[in-house]
């Protein structure tokens, strides 16, 4: 709770080992509130949560490694001097520091100062120190905001190439272009409240929509109804739109089965249903 403000309702979800899982939602949703939770940033008022099917405790977080703000390094400091001290704040990790900085390609860098990075440079910097004492998770809060393209598109390979290492990596992000190119799976946040989390291949499908029309409009959701493969119908009481999930919807189909039962069909149109406006749904 904020004041009167409740951050976070009744929200709850299990994480895949080894999987890249996006929370994914708008800004004010709820996303860094509940990364700060799990780590123990933040106090919640109600709830529980677990690691590896234990109790949460500071001993689990030792094999979590996180980046919840912007990084926060000496800029007069070089690159592997900052890991350095970042490994002496954690009482671990500095016999990894070549071996992270190669792993986020800023090993030939290591010796110019923080202040001379690019934004990419910095992020994949706290990634770096994130990495330090090998963990298994890893928790990154909007780990590509403020980039440019070229940024981003380096912190996505990074976080393919952990992901295939088998680390398990939890990301907030309010982008859903970023969520569909690197998670696996998704929880999808509004206000607070978890609207649907799942694989991202089945929570933001794109969808084939056809759009069907006749004269008599209750005779054809009759037929209509007589008919497989869609996953849902709507009417908006002078079409009715059938939803199609994963396929291509068979307009040629449709317009044969229809008038095999009588119905003549004076509208048959083929819409795309993009990720944005499925995402744009279940947020709005």
């Amino acid at each position: 709770m904020y004041g009167k403000i409740q951050a976070l309702n009744n929200v709850s979800f299990s994480i895949p080992p080894g999987s890249v899982f996006g929370i994914l939602g708008p800004n004010g949703s709820g996303k860094t509130t509940m990364l700060g939770i799990v780590m123990d940033v933040l106090k919640p008022t109600s709830g529980s949560y677990s690691f590896f099917g234990q109790p949460a405790t500071a001993e689990l977080r030792k094999n979590m490694g996180t980046l919840l703000e912007t990084p926060n390094f000496y800029h007069y400091l070089s690159g592997e001097r900052n890991l350095i001290i970042a490994a002496e704040i954690k009482g671990k990790g500095k016999d990894d520091i070549d071996n992270v900085l190669r792993r986020v390609n800023l090993f030939e860098r290591k010796d110019s100062r923080f202040s001379t990075y690019s934004l990419g440079m910095k992020q994949r910097l706290a990634i770096a120190s994130a990495l330090l004492g090998n963990p298994n998770v890893l928790v990154l809060d909007e780990p590509t905001n403020g980039l440019d393209p070229v940024g981003i598109a380096e912190i996505r390979d990074l976080i393919r190439a952990l992901s295939a290492e088998g680390k398990t990596i939890i990301m907030a992000s309010h982008l859903l272009d970023e969520v569909e190119k690197v998670c696996t799976h998704v929880a999808i946040l509004k206000k607070g409240n978890l609207l649907v989390d799942g694989a991202v291949d089945e929570v933001l499908v794109n969808e084939d929509i056809v759009e069907v029309g006749a004269m008599n409009l209750p005779q054809l959701i009759t037929v209509l109804q007589g008919m497989n493969g869609y996953t849902n119908m709507k009417n908006n009481g002078k079409l009715v739109q059938l939803f199609y999930a994963a396929t291509t919807a068979p307009l040629e189909s449709i317009n044969r089965h229809c008038f095999n039962q009588g119905v003549v069909l004076n509208h048959l149109q083929l819409k795309k249903k993009s990720l944005e406006a499925k995402f744009f749904e279940l947020t709005n």
